[in-house]
């Protein structure tokens, strides 16, 4: 247990080696300059899926908001509490970015509970969360397929909200479907004009989804 912690106590300092100290420092940058990212992820809290790390990225480049499976709500304007509703406001309409990825990834604990109903019962939140996703054929039991068919329904409650479709509509924001497969540590990028999900390639930013 105590080498578990003294791990992440070595991970800081090697952050503030990295990012603090120097004339050049990007912490400091971002103070004075505030965060000016481009790009959103709505990604799993699942602890093996990291933005960031995957995508080896430096603060400031990212916008992130993670949730159980991943899920953008429909918009509901209501006085209940909703976190990844405000998140997505904020990163579009305050921040502006250009690119909303929705991040899914294999073996997602969130959308086997949804699968398994029995092997949840009795929680407080998750199942209610995770029924936001509904399956595309009642008798779908691979996670996997379901996790990627979740980002299809994720991505068209994105455009239930209005001042996002418009960014979308008016080519200012471009949603990307992502499926990040575990075992291999391979993204695959859902095509629209193929209408499956293929590796990403590095050298081509055009998979994304139309309104």
């Amino acid at each position: 247990m105590q080498s578990v912690f003294l791990k992440i106590l070595q991970g800081y300092q090697t952050f503030r080696d990295k990012y603090v100290h120097g004339d050049k420092s990007i912490m400091q940058y971002l103070y004075h300059y505030g965060q000016q990212p481009q790009i959103m992820v709505v990604a799993c809290c699942d602890s093996r899926v990291d933005p960031a790390l995957i995508l080896q990225c430096d603060p400031g480049d990212l916008f992130v908001v993670r949730n159980v499976a991943n899920i953008v709500p429909p918009f509901e304007k209501d006085e209940a509490h909703h976190g990844t509703s405000a998140a997505l406001e904020f990163g579009v309409r305050f921040l502006d970015i250009k690119h909303l990825i929705l991040l899914g990834h294999s073996q997602c604990g969130g959308i086997k509970a949804l699968l398994n109903t029995q092997d949840t019962h009795g929680n407080d939140f998750i199942s209610n969360w995770v029924s936001l996703i509904k399956p595309q054929h009642e008798h779908m039991h691979n996670a996997d397929d379901c996790a990627r068919a979740a980002l299809t329904q994720s991505y068209q409650n994105c455009l239930t909200f209005p001042w996002l479709q418009e960014k979308v509509i008016e080519q200012k924001l471009m949603i990307h479907l992502w499926f990040f497969d575990i075992e291999s540590g391979q993204i695959f990028t859902y095509s629209e004009a193929n209408n499956k999900y293929q590796p990403l390639d590095s050298s081509d930013s055009s998979g994304f989804m139309p309104v």
